[in-house]
């Protein structure tokens, strides 16, 4: 088989050889310098190196035509997925159609599915009137309708003071108001084939992605099976229509018991979701997907742990240019034995982080905590007690203490007692 791979995510992320035979099928990468770099050296490919400063989907479309005799485009990163569909109907190549890709990629086009499956979702405005008040009154998200990572979102006291900030946006139309639900924030994580939810794992969040978009950390720990959100989680994938390829879906437990969607990914889950799924169920969820979305036969699943994962994020984003971090992490949370992986970027001025960029990987923050444990309320509280009492310190570069070295550009990765 001849593939086209949108190489958007990290390599170390996705892994495409523990999913694709090099070997047996013809693969090439469209990747930037960076992409290029990252895949290992002797993997039997070819390259399409793009600019990164230009559309990657134009200048993919400028290259290649259908005489090429790709069969497959793959494209695991939200950002590529509308990209993907207009070059594989540049190609030729069959795929999921534009409005299906939508109800995916749009908040507006999915709750509105959501509306006629009669799933319960935060009531929404796409475009509001040019005077007159929102449908509630009480606190408001203002949210790109194409965003990822919390990244452009803001949340407002009233609906008027979002009306207003909505409508004072250069570019209002690419957003949209939804009401703020109360309620303990869940995501629910497994692999979709032939519209059928499979490998499912759900997890409650420490914190919020929105949160940690303003600086405060963000993770979350597995629960046990509930039937009641797998149930929701099918019907909200049956309304959507998803059918096949890896499922990131947040959602809302009210105080009262009432499960509310919030929104969905046709993609994995970011930060340490492929490792604690792995760990937990020994499916390697970036090769299940490649094989249900390229038509091959799944991997054997490894051996489970036997364990309940979870992991916290220390954002990095926040930080000035050039300003380098100080972490503090009480011991005994340093020796826990909850602590399966404890990464921290070397203090020195090549790990710093690069500022504005919000990233959820482990080798591009201050700390990443991976923990498990069998009992899942001894790895929740542990985590929950970690976002509380580890603090990362902003230290101007020069500050930077005489005695410490510079240059070093990896994690220091400390092993806790159960890796």
């Amino acid at each position: 088989m001849k593939i086209l791979v949108m190489n958007q995510v990290p390599y170390r992320k996705i892994q495409y050889h523990l999913g694709i035979d090099h070997e047996q099928h013809d693969v090439t990468y469209v990747c930037g310098p960076v992409g290029d770099a990252q895949l290992p050296a002797g993997l039997r490919c070819e390259r399409l190196l793009i600019d990164p400063a230009l559309d990657l989907t134009e200048q993919v479309i400028a290259r290649t035509s259908r005489a090429d005799g790709f069969e497959q485009v793959l494209a695991l990163s939200e950002s590529g997925i509308l990209g993907a569909h207009r070059i594989r109907e540049h190609l030729g190549v069959p795929g999921p159609s534009l409005a299906q890709l939508e109800k995916v990629r749009d908040k507006v086009a999915m709750k509105q599915a959501l509306v006629e499956a009669g799933v319960r979702h935060p009531r929404f405005v796409a475009a509001p009137p040019a005077c007159g008040p929102l449908p509630w009154t009480g606190r408001t998200v203002v949210k790109p309708r194409q965003g990822a990572s919390s990244e452009g979102v803001s949340i407002h006291p009233t609906a008027r003071e979002a009306l207003a900030f909505y409508r004072a946006l250069p570019d209002p139309g690419e957003y949209q108001l939804e009401e703020y639900v109360e309620g303990e924030l869940f995501h629910a994580d497994g692999l979709v084939s032939d519209g059928t939810v499979l490998e499912l794992v759900v997890s409650r969040y420490i914190g919020k992605p929105v949160d940690f978009a303003h600086g405060a950390p963000v993770g979350s720990s597995q629960l046990p099976f509930e039937e009641r959100y797998h149930a929701f989680v099918a019907r909200a994938v049956a309304a959507l229509g998803i059918e096949q390829g890896c499922l990131h879906l947040e959602f809302f437990e009210t105080a009262e018991g009432e499960l509310v969607f919030l929104e969905v990914a046709n993609r994995l889950g970011g930060g340490g979701i492929v490792d604690s799924h792995l760990r937990h169920t020994g499916v390697h969820l970036p090769s299940h997907e490649i094989a249900v979305r390229l038509g091959f036969e799944r991997p054997e699943p490894a051996a489970p742990s036997g364990r309940h994962h979870g992991f916290l994020i220390f954002p990095g984003h926040q930080l000035a240019p050039g300003a380098r971090t100080v972490v503090s992490i009480p011991e005994h949370l340093r020796e826990h034995p909850c602590v399966d992986r404890l990464h921290l970027l070397e203090q020195s001025e090549g790990a710093a982080p690069v500022p504005g960029a919000i990233s959820y990987q482990e080798w591009e923050v201050p700390v990443f905590i991976e923990a498990s444990h069998p009992d899942p309320a001894v790895v929740a509280g542990f985590l929950t007690e970690c976002a509380r009492a580890v603090t990362v310190t902003e230290l101007p570069a020069h500050e930077l203490p005489a005695d410490e070295p510079a240059g070093a550009g990896e994690p220091r990765v400390l092993e806790g007692a159960a890796a």
